[in-house]
């Protein structure tokens, strides 16, 4: 069986606040989010092979995961909580492992990295680390997809979890440290648990 190269030390990248948070709210959390998969999903799979081998980054409640999985590609869902890792190990009858985005040590491990609305818990210093790490665990010509909220500065929500609230400019610059053949950001208004309005960023790279 293949294992996912971890680090047993928690990464600086992950804020004990927002860690917190989702241990504290575990439950309702995975009632909310546990719907539909992401509107994006099907365009960022469609340019896959069909035995394509995709990690998936801050899985939450496993809904992602549930409909790759059910399209039969070879799937590793991982999260940075543990209860949430549970939990989505619960729904998907396969072991979630607990992984934050800052311990990923895998090399040309994967085929796609998909990564929606988990990111954006990363500190804005260490993000550029955590996408050449992403970068790294990707094969040649591997896609990545991330979502983000766009803001003016980096701070919390009425929770307490942490947000790097980049705007585009800004996140091309930090994607651009690592080598990616293309590089896409799309926008969209929206919003998320807390019921607020905001700018989503939706950013594809792929790896040369």
């Amino acid at each position: 069986m293949r294992m996912l190269a971890l680090r047993m030390v928690q990464h600086v990248s992950e804020d004990r606040q927002t860690l917190e948070f989702y241990a504290r709210e575990a439950t309702t959390y995975v009632h909310w989010s546990c719907t539909e998969p992401s509107r994006h999903l099907d365009l960022f799979l469609s340019d896959l092979s069909a035995n394509a081998r995709i990690l998936e980054l801050g899985c939450g409640a496993g809904s992602d995961s549930a409909a790759m999985i059910a399209r039969g590609f070879d799937v590793t869902p991982t999260d940075a909580s543990p209860e949430l890792a549970a939990s989505a190990t619960s729904r998907l009858a396969r072991t979630v492992s607990v992984l934050a985005a800052g311990d990923l040590s895998a090399v040309s491990e994967f085929d796609a990295i998909w990564a929606s609305a988990c990111l954006l818990h990363v500190p804005l210093q260490d993000l550029a680390d955590v996408i050449a790490r992403i970068n790294t665990a990707l094969k040649p010509e591997g896609r990545f997809y991330a979502s983000y909220k766009s803001g003016q500065a980096e701070g919390r929500d009425r929770f307490g979890r942490y947000y790097n609230n980049p705007s585009a400019p800004q996140l091309e610059d930090i994607y651009r440290n690592s080598s990616w053949n293309s590089l896409h950001i799309k926008t969209n208004p929206g919003s998320g648990y807390d019921g607020e309005s905001t700018t989503w960023l939706h950013v594809t790279a792929v790896k040369p």
